[in-house]
């Protein structure tokens, strides 16, 4: 059997490419045999073709700087596939008619398509938003204030052996999650749904994508005028944007303290409390749901009125006898004292709710393996021999890297990616169960583990653990879409050499962008002034923000704290756990009421004006969707995806056109 196909040419061969009469949700609920009877169609429709391979991939490069961006804005990393499905399906169209393209590509070649854009985009971001930003962020000193970036061998390297680690993980995990015990990876799903939707409706189609387009040059258009820097202020020492990226509002509200050396009340924007003229957290809340950003809110608040003044104030005596204030500026609260507090809720929230998963545990090591089978599934399976080579390159390679770059002992980077292996597994079963892929908790398992193995050594905590998180994502990820087309008849065979092939313009793009976005430290980093103001980064890096917590606090051990952010820590902790205990306790009906832990976490973390636009943009979508449900289901992530999409990319464009064009 031929791995690579070629398109459809003849009428007849075009007909074949149409979706299934079967739909997705009905296919999940086959055993295997009648899927094979019923719903496998990989060897007689075109599915890897060149053409979907290069589509994905060129999809993929771009959204990979989507996601980055937003990654660094928000600490979270967005699902790609249906963004890719409509623009994939929009874009051939269009090229259909121009007559730049001869045949439609079949629904299989979307679905590869999207498989091939996923992994570019998605599964080869995660580490840069939380791992590498952390480091970089570490590396930077008094004497080196830009901090040093990794060499770019060493990022192109590190992020593709892990991504390759992450999909050859989720070989013999497809065939029992999948085939055997139906879990319903709920993004799968709606991807596959979305495919069938696009060609069971054209006209429909056509809409969801102008409305995409159309949303996407909003962000487009508006970014500029607040992040491009083309006017010289009045003293010609700096350069502006036509327009302020933030305003002060709310500066007509009583603000909490006063200025501890010149006596001077101080305003609401001196607490970070100003609205965001960035679209682009409205939007990131229209996906994430009024819960969290209502939680992500209400600690912002806290911060701002309460948690924040008392921090400022905080004194103690140090071993000399001299004053130490746990915070020396207003604006610094959300990072000095919110992290403290933040950072614990969201570790303890996410390893007890990974811990009071056991029977997913205990499902994920008894139900293992299944293999690539006989007769039909071992045609059409991906070959264990590919996990066993896969795997021991891109292991070696990741331990090679580990040894020479990050100071791992060889022996102690073995056990990393066997723990990564085992805990990969345990985040695909959560990811198939729930949705949810608990790359956080994965993440800081292993942070604290070799946060024992190799104390004091904060580099070596920190890409530890970034091999967990990012081989765990990576394999969820291809698990999805294995998912979706499973659903829509599919070879998984080709669909994982679709995922793997856009490792390779996932890696470029996420890199690149990295390094353009991210040129020094000062990026993540706050920057106090002589007079004590404080110039907030351009990318709070929540997720960043939190991993570095973890590895400051083996590094420096707790004793060496001020006493208001030990306190925070074990405050922190306990509400995290008392958040899962309640929620679990709680009755079904009432448990949207309880505040998010993710939510607090980050309220607590981010600066004022993210939690204030997340909230905005997650009340409009509820709105919408009270005042007209059908619409909102059919335009809601399109409008918001479109937003991101627009607003990421041409915040990469800007970036570029500050640093080498519009130069101080």
């Amino acid at each position: 059997m031929a791995l690579f196909q070629q398109p459809a040419r003849t009428p007849e061969e075009i007909a074949l490419g149409h979706p299934l009469d079967i739909e997705p949700d009905v296919v999940a609920q086959m055993d295997e045999e009648e899927w094979y009877a019923r719903a496998y169609r990989g060897d007689s429709v075109p599915q890897l073709t060149w053409r979907a391979i290069l589509m994905g991939s060129g999809l993929g490069f771009i959204l990979a700087f989507t996601n980055l961006y937003v990654g660094l804005k928000t600490g979270w990393h967005l699902g790609v596939a249906i963004t890719a499905c409509l623009l994939s399906f929009t874009i051939w169209q269009g090229m259909l008619r121009a007559g730049l393209a001869k045949t439609p590509m079949s629904i299989l070649e979307n679905n590869c398509m999207q498989s091939t854009a996923s992994a570019a985009g998605y599964s080869t971001g995660g580490t840069f938003v939380s791992a590498i930003a952390a480091l970089l962020m570490i590396s930077a000193t008094a004497d080196n204030p830009d901090g040093t970036h990794l060499p770019i061998w060493v990022m192109l390297v590190w992020t593709f052996f892990l991504a390759v680690l992450g999909v050859m993980l989720a070989i013999p995990m497809k065939r029992n999650m999948i085939n055997q015990e139906k879990l319903k990876f709920p993004s799968g799903l709606a991807a596959a749904s979305t495919l069938q939707s696009l060609y069971a409706d054209a006209a429909g189609a056509a809409k969801k994508a102008k409305v995409l387009l159309y949303s996407a040059m909003f962000g487009a258009i508006w970014l500029p005028f607040i992040e491009m820097t083309v006017l010289w202020n009045e003293e010609r020492t700096k350069r502006e944007a036509l327009l302020p990226d933030k305003i002060k509002v709310f500066d007509w509200l009583p603000a909490a303290g006063a200025n501890r050396d010149t006596g001077v009340k101080h305003k609401s924007s001196d607490w970070t409390v100003v609205w965001d003229m960035n679209p682009l957290m409205i939007a990131a809340g229209m996906l994430v749901g009024l819960r969290v950003s209502t939680s992500m809110l209400i600690a912002a608040i806290i911060l701002a009125y309460f948690l924040g003044p008392w921090g400022y104030d905080m004194a103690w005596q140090d071993l000399s006898g001299e004053t130490v204030y746990a915070t020396s500026a207003p604006g610094k609260a959300w990072k000095e004292i919110g992290l403290w507090l933040g950072a614990p809720i969201m570790v303890a929230s996410g390893l007890l709710s990974f811990l009071f998963q056991w029977k997913t545990i205990v499902r994920a090591f008894t139900g293992f393996g299944g293999g690539s089978g006989n007769g039909a599934a071992g045609e059409v399976e991906v070959p264990g021999s590919w996990f066993l080579w896969g795997t021991l390159l891109s292991g070696s390679g990741v331990i090679w890297i580990a040894n020479l770059y990050f100071g791992v002992p060889v022996l102690l980077g073995i056990l990393a990616v066997l723990l990564t292996f085992v805990l990969a597994l345990v985040a695909c079963r959560a990811t198939g169960e729930s949705d949810i892929t608990p790359t956080g908790a994965m993440g800081k398992i292993m942070q604290i583990t070799y946060g024992v193995l190799i104390p004091q050594n904060s580099t070596s905590n920190l890409m530890t653990a970034g091999i967990t998180a990012g081989a765990a994502s990576s394999s969820a990820d291809l698990l999805n879409d294995l998912k979706s087309g499973y659903l829509l008849g599919a070879n998984p065979r080709r669909q994982f050499l679709a995922q793997f092939m856009g490792i390779f313009s996932g890696t470029i793009a996420t890199v690149i962008g990295f390094k353009i976005l991210v040129p020094s430290a000062a990026a993540l980093n706050p920057i106090t002034l002589a007079n004590g103001d404080v110039i907030q980064p351009e990318f709070p890096a929540p997720a960043a923000v939190a991993w570095k917590a973890v590895a400051d606090l083996f590094e420096s051990g707790i004793g060496n704290m001020h006493p208001a952010h030990r306190s925070a820590i074990f405050v922190g902790l306990a509400i995290g756990a008392a958040l899962v205990l309640i929620e679990r306790l709680a009755p079904k009906q009432h448990r949207k009421w309880i505040p998010s832990a993710t939510g607090l976490g980050l309220g607590f973390i981010l600066s004022f004006k993210y939690p204030l636009s997340m909230f905005v943009g997650a009340l409009g979508a509820w709105l919408w969707q009270n005042k007209s449900k059908a619409s909102a289901d059919r335009y809601l992530v399109p409008v918001s995806a479109g937003i991101i999409a627009g607003v990421s990319i041409i915040g990469v464009i800007v970036a570029v056109l500050n640093a080498k064009v519009f130069t101080p």
